[in-house]
């Protein structure tokens, strides 16, 4: 997509006021946009830098532990791995206590990359963000930091609330 493209984005005003959700998709869906084209010139997609981004903050890992880690299955992370380490991005070494397991570590590489590909993210975030002045922007980060901080770690469990509920009525909403 074209950077055009992500302005053609159509624009998200909630009818009910209070809710952010819709607001917060729509931001997201203009940054991702705007940060896979930024991903496009470094060939590597959102999956990679994020499990780049885990190995450069946690240090060398073991395959199984980084899928925990990423939420990904096995045969996925492996696919995930061999597309790094064919970039040169990671290294991967038999795991000392059982040659048939593998650790895998950011390589010096993939450390340069990873610093280049955050300053592109970062260029992206500028753009859909410019509206702000640097206080608003410094109060906003500071507002999802904290909504983040609270919110659940643990992906099945919204799920499972969500399918334990009743489904609404709207029409008897209306009534109250």
């Amino acid at each position: 997509m074209d950077k055009a493209g992500s302005d053609e984005l159509p624009l998200v005003r909630p009818h009910r006021t209070g809710l952010v959700g819709p607001l917060l998709v729509h931001l997201a869906r203009r940054i991702r946009a705007e940060t896979d084209c930024e991903l496009e010139a470094f060939n590597l997609r959102a999956r990679h830098v994020v499990a780049l981004t885990l190995l450069r903050t946690l240090g060398e890992q073991s395959q199984a532990s980084l899928a925990e880690t990423l939420r990904m299955n096995s045969v996925n992370v492996v696919g995930l791995l061999n597309e790094l380490e064919a970039a040169g991005l990671i290294q991967r070494r038999r795991f000392p206590q059982d040659r048939r397991r593998h650790t895998v570590a950011i390589s010096t590489t993939g450390i340069h990359r990873l610093a280049k590909v955050e300053e592109a993210l970062a260029d992206a975030e500028a753009r859909v963000l410019a509206a702000l002045d640097a206080d608003q922007l410094a109060s906003f980060q500071q507002l999802l930091q904290i909504a983040t901080a609270t919110a659940t770690t643990d992906a099945e469990e919204p799920i499972a609330a969500a399918a334990a509920r009743k489904p609404r009525n709207p029409a008897a909403r209306r009534k109250h």
